[in-house]
């Protein structure tokens, strides 16, 4: 099923993610929704908060062909080198809008998958910038908020009248 994504400002995006007590077949289908809709979007990345779901799970594809589903539930990451990569983030919450973000380069990433068993990956480059992004919708943050306070409102005020046009 596909599901609604929450888009900029939507006050619900600020919410914090509680962690996952229980990988159940509830989460596994909300897994298999998630992917469903940032597959239809597209997209590359989806947290559940994106989706009104204030648990702590991302979904991410980075292939090409939709080939290499990955599930983080619970993610924590440890910075491996502090050395920062500047890259053009977009996000299915904030809809035609690209801008360059600064992350950390190179990580590990802990987390539980859909089997409800941990793992970990060190991840650097994309998917080290794709984690970053997804784990800062689980805390309630938006790459918009990197961005000059400028930038963040007319980013904020051409997605408002859009908004005010669909309605």
């Amino acid at each position: 099923m596909i599901l609604e994504i929450l888009e900029y400002p939507d006050p619900r995006l600020r919410t914090i993610a509680k962690p996952v007590n229980e990988v159940t077949d509830d989460i596994r289908k909300l897994i298999d929704d998630m992917f469903e809709t940032m597959y239809d979007a597209p997209g590359i990345g989806l947290a559940a908060t994106q989706v009104n779901v204030h648990k702590q799970i991302i979904v991410m594809d980075l292939s090409e062909d939709k080939s290499e589903p990955r599930v983080f539930i619970n993610p924590q990451i440890e910075v491996l080198d502090g050395d920062l990569e500047d890259m053009q983030e977009g996000c299915l919450s904030v809809p035609g809008f690209y801008e360059d973000v600064s992350r950390i380069e190179h990580c590990m990433i802990r987390a539980m998958g859909r089997d409800g068993k941990a793992f970990e990956i060190e991840a650097r480059g994309l998917l080290a910038v794709c984690i970053q992004h997804e784990m800062d919708h689980l805390n309630g943050k938006l790459f918009v908020d990197y961005l000059s306070a400028l930038k963040r409102n007319r980013i904020r005020k051409k997605l408002e009248k859009q908004h005010k046009q669909s309605a």
